[in-house]
């Protein structure tokens, strides 16, 4: 994994304008995933940046819809809450109603976590689910096309919070990661999974994250208080999409709202 990292972050006006930029991401890694491989796995994340992100692509008068290559995609989950796919808190479900009711993705290609079993069954299952998807042996590790990600005001990312045991996992590819600040259990991707995807890439609205942005991409290293700082994809490089608001207190950007940060290990 290289030393250092290039953090390439695009700036957009509003949350409105980041989820049609998060949208456009999506759209063309996926496009180059199929056409260097023939197919794009793709693992998502849940809350509102993403839902927003969701509803544009399956929206039929938008650009997006008809510019996925979808059957050709494989659709993952970066993690879930241990609740029922019905749940108001799944992230399934939010995925379900806002791109998978309106799309044509066939079962197979559908890899949801199965977070209604106990969380232990549940991280196996999915565990063995990726194994057999990207049809891996011994020890070898998934190679995701594109993971996206969000970041909580606590720094967390994924279900990776902070203090928990999930974020030292180096073997596994999922694990329930057990978040006592909020009483309760998740189901995750492990970091040397995320990490090694072909492209990594934060999407981060609103002002109550901008302090944490700064801290995260420009502060000093305090990984196990700010997991979001172990994001560190063996390409050496990591996007991250922001609204205004978010984006803050980072350098300000050029031109055309991008901006660049480096960091070392």
């Amino acid at each position: 994994m290289s030393r250092k990292l290039g953090i390439k972050y695009y700036v957009e006006p509003d949350a409105a304008a980041l989820a049609r930029r998060a949208t456009q991401y999506l759209v063309e890694m996926a496009g180059e995933a199929v056409a260097g491989n023939g197919r794009a796995r793709i693992a998502i994340s849940g809350g509102n940046t993403p839902k927003a992100a969701m509803r544009l692509l399956a929206d039929p008068n938008e650009p997006w819809r008809a510019r996925m290559p979808w059957d050709n995609l494989d659709l993952y989950w970066v993690d879930e809450r241990a609740v029922p796919p019905d749940d108001a808190e799944s992230n399934y479900r939010m995925v379900r109603e806002s791109l998978l009711d309106h799309v044509p993705l066939a079962p197979e290609q559908i890899h949801r976590i199965e977070a209604e079993l106990p969380p232990e069954v549940a991280a196996d299952r999915y565990e063995s689910e990726l194994r057999n998807s990207f049809r891996l042996e011994g020890a070898e590790m998934p190679r995701f096309d594109l993971v996206a990600l969000g970041m909580g005001d606590d720094g967390h990312t994924a279900s990776l919070f902070p203090f928990t045991e999930g974020i030292h996992e180096t073997n596994r590819l999922v694990v329930a990661n057990h978040v006592p600040q909020k009483d309760t259990w998740r189901i995750t991707l492990t970091l040397p999974v995320i990490n090694r995807a072909s492209s990594v890439f934060f999407s981060i609205a609103g002002a109550d994250k901008a302090e944490m942005v700064k801290e995260v991409f420009t502060g000093p290293r305090d990984a196990e208080r700010l997991p979001s700082q172990l994001i560190w994809p063996v390409s050496g490089i990591l996007t991250v999409i922001l609204d205004k608001a978010a984006a803050a207190f980072l350098p300000a950007t050029d031109a055309e709202g991008c901006g660049v940060l480096e960091r070392e290990r």
